[in-house]
């Protein structure tokens, strides 16, 4: 068999969805549906979270742009390359998936569940456009000129996430097939995420190349005043202090203590943009050394039950400005969670093409993301690349970020994460 060579590139999405099935009431699956959707990327955005916390220093990376673009490949995934990857990303199409989350009724077909994460897709860019944030989601597909790619999965894609396929000829011109798909990511980002496709990488035997970009920019709904900034210490997790630019203000945010009688509780902190359609999260322990702790624990039970625990008070606020920008290679990490046959000659994409003649070679990722006192810009890109075969205590509480921590940026109205890290050093970028 000729061994060919396809690449996957994408960035973001959002979130809200209906779909209806045989026996099951339209209205109902209306209702059920987005909220699947939301519940199988968050679950699979903190397991996601899990395998990466491993690496050392700053985190930060869009788990939605990972799922959006695993979404757009799964599309045309068959056999045991399907049912892997259903269970990987915590799809609800798989009925193993939603007897760990306790959800009723029978499983989303694919086409089902393309329709819902489109329809959330739709939603959020609807959302962005009569708010006073930027929020942009965009899909699309390069595929090889002449090459016989399914229409059952070309049409999917171009009606339920938006990705019309264009035809680029990487057999004669890959290099310039790289810059026309990097110069994309680049505009949909606001020049944020800049080759994310390295040399090498597209080549004569590239077939497909489907990408997804996310860009957000908001400013705080309560902004803190450049003038109360100042260097103060940050504790690193080794124990030293350095001294970085904190932001600091009094105002009333959603806030929790949890574990009030731990000599260490968790302090939750959500603070909103503009409009208050979308938040940043942040997950402060107690003992200046607690992240790793709170890491190992993390998933998508405790960080619903934390959050349902948040009210409105008055809270004092201490945070550093941090910048950040990581790329990562995901296929290992991937097939160690369970994707395994995508990245191998066992692979089913027949979806695509109707034969089983590609796999994927490697999933890039790249985010960046810069909080300051006016607010929050974030972006991300992800690319595929396949070949060919709380109780409340009365006194004003102090929420000091002043020692590693974790962070989030989520739709508030669905709850959909759509950005997901830690700050171990606020003066490091990478």
């Amino acid at each position: 068999m000729r061994t060919f060579r396809t690449i996957l590139v994408l960035v973001l999405a959002g979130t809200l969805a209906s779909n209806g099935r045989a026996g099951e009431p339209a209205e109902t699956m209306a209702k059920v549906a987005p909220n699947l959707v939301v519940e199988a990327n968050n679950r699979f955005a903190l397991q996601l979270y899990q395998q990466l916390r491993t690496s050392e220093g700053n985190l930060f990376f869009s788990p939605y742009s990972v799922s959006a673009a695993l979404a757009m490949t799964y599309a045309g995934a068959a056999g045991q390359t399907e049912k892997q990857m259903a269970e990987t990303l915590c799809l609800p199409t798989s009925p193993e998936v939603l007897e760990q989350m306790g959800a009723p009724g029978t499983p989303m077909t694919q086409e089902e569940f393309a329709e819902a994460f489109g329809a959330i897709i739709k939603a959020l860019n609807a959302q962005a456009e009569s708010g006073s944030y930027q929020l942009s989601v965009a899909n699309a597909l390069w595929g090889q000129a002449g090459y016989a790619f399914l229409p059952a999965f070309t049409d999917l894609v171009e009606t339920e996430y938006g990705g019309r396929l264009r035809e680029m000829d990487f057999v004669r011109a890959a290099e310039q097939a790289r810059q026309t798909i990097n110069a994309w990511v680049a505009r949909q980002t606001n020049d944020k995420i800049r080759d994310l496709i390295a040399r090498g990488i597209l080549g004569a035997t590239t077939r497909l190349v489907l990408t997804n970009a996310i860009y957000f920019k908001g400013n705080w709904a309560r902004q803190f005043e450049e003038k109360r900034t100042r260097p103060e210490p940050f504790t690193l997790l080794d124990g030293d202090e350095i001294q970085t630019a904190m932001m600091n203000q009094k105002a009333e945010f959603r806030y929790a203590q949890v574990g009030a009688n731990d000599d260490s509780p968790l302090q939750v902190l959500e603070l909103p943009y503009v409009d208050e359609a979308l938040s940043m999260v942040i997950l402060l322990p107690g003992a200046r050394n607690g992240i790793t702790q709170l890491e190992a624990g993390l998933n998508a039970e405790k960080l619903t039950a934390w959050l349902s625990r948040v009210r409105k008070r008055e809270v004092k606020v201490t945070m550093p400005k941090f910048k950040m920008t990581r790329k990562f290679s995901l296929q290992r990490v991937l097939a160690a969670m369970g994707m395994r046959d995508a990245f191998s000659t066992a692979a089913d994409f027949s979806g695509m093409t109707g034969g089983r003649d590609l796999f994927i070679s490697d999933v890039i990722h790249q985010a960046y993301v810069d909080v300051n006192e006016e607010g929050t810009e974030a972006a991300a890109a992800t690319g595929v690349v396949m070949k060919l075969t709380s109780a409340i205590p009365d006194q004003t509480p102090i929420f000091r970020a002043d020692h590693p921590f974790v962070f989030l940026i989520r739709d508030s109205q669905s709850g959909s994460i759509l950005f997901l890290g830690r700050v171990m050093n606020p003066n490091v970028e990478k």
